[in-house]
């Protein structure tokens, strides 16, 4: 991969929330993620929530021996997480809010108020070898604390962009990838590795995708519906082409 090429990192925890509505094992998220692997996905990404809504700790167990590609571990700032994480020693983790009561990650992180707890909270998954990403808003305190605390990554919160786009927003939706565009390049200054996600579609990836500061975009739940239309294979296939497209 050339340096300036955008990594995606696809999200298969909505595989599991269709396989969890039956209480079967069909669809297997594991096939889905060989199947994305294979159709150009630099990455997995798999968040395993403390209520278990979608991934579970088989799931994990499982992605572990047979992905070749990296796993990108999403999870709460728990000891419980933190005890999986340690044990498993993902490449990645990224470490995002979770309320209970959401049917998604709203928002990002506060890290900037949590600043303490979190930082020894990620040390010694650091010190394991786990790359740490910490899932943000585009704000400059919060970027700042990510920083300070020591994580190498952060993933840029990218869900109010795309609201605004689908709900024809757009000097909002303007607003909004002013701040990403602002803050990629604040992170980039700090020498933090920058991520993007959440909500992006065909019709909102490539302004993000353009951006020269973001290496990774991760992307689950919009290619996982398209793939009920399309298939897993080509929903990946127009996403990387799309990318790569709006990189170039």
């Amino acid at each position: 991969m050339s340096d300036n090429q955008l990594r995606l990192g696809v999200n298969i925890d909505h595989v599991a929330t269709v396989r969890n509505a039956r209480g079967g094992a069909y669809p297997d998220p594991l096939r889905a993620a060989k199947l994305a692997e294979e159709a150009g996905a630099d990455g997995i990404t798999a968040h395993l929530r403390e209520d278990r809504r979608h991934i579970s700790d088989a799931d994990i167990d499982g992605l572990m021996e047979v992905l070749s590609v990296p796993l990108n571990f999403e999870m709460a700032a728990t000891p419980e997480m933190q005890k999986i994480a340690l044990r498993h020693k993902p490449h990645a983790v990224c470490i995002v809010p979770e309320k209970r009561e959401e049917r998604t990650t709203e928002g990002g992180l506060e890290v900037a108020r949590e600043e303490n707890k979190l930082a020894h909270f990620i040390a010694p998954l650091r010190e394991a070898g786990c790359r740490v990403s910490i899932f943000i808003a585009a704000d400059k305190r919060q970027i700042e604390a990510a920083h300070r605390i020591g994580a190498e990554v952060i993933e840029l919160h990218t869900g109010a962009y795309c609201d605004a786009m689908a709900e024809g927003h757009m000097d909002a939706a303007n607003r909004e990838l002013e701040a990403l565009r602002e803050m990629s390049s604040f992170a980039h200054s700090l020498g933090l590795e920058v991520h993007a996600g959440h909500g992006l579609t065909y019709d909102t990836v490539q302004p993000i995708a353009a951006f020269p500061e973001v290496r990774e975009l991760n992307i689950g739940h919009f290619l996982i519906g398209e793939a009920i239309f399309r298939g897993l294979t080509p929903a990946i296939a127009e996403m990387r082409r799309l990318m790569d497209e709006a990189r170039a």
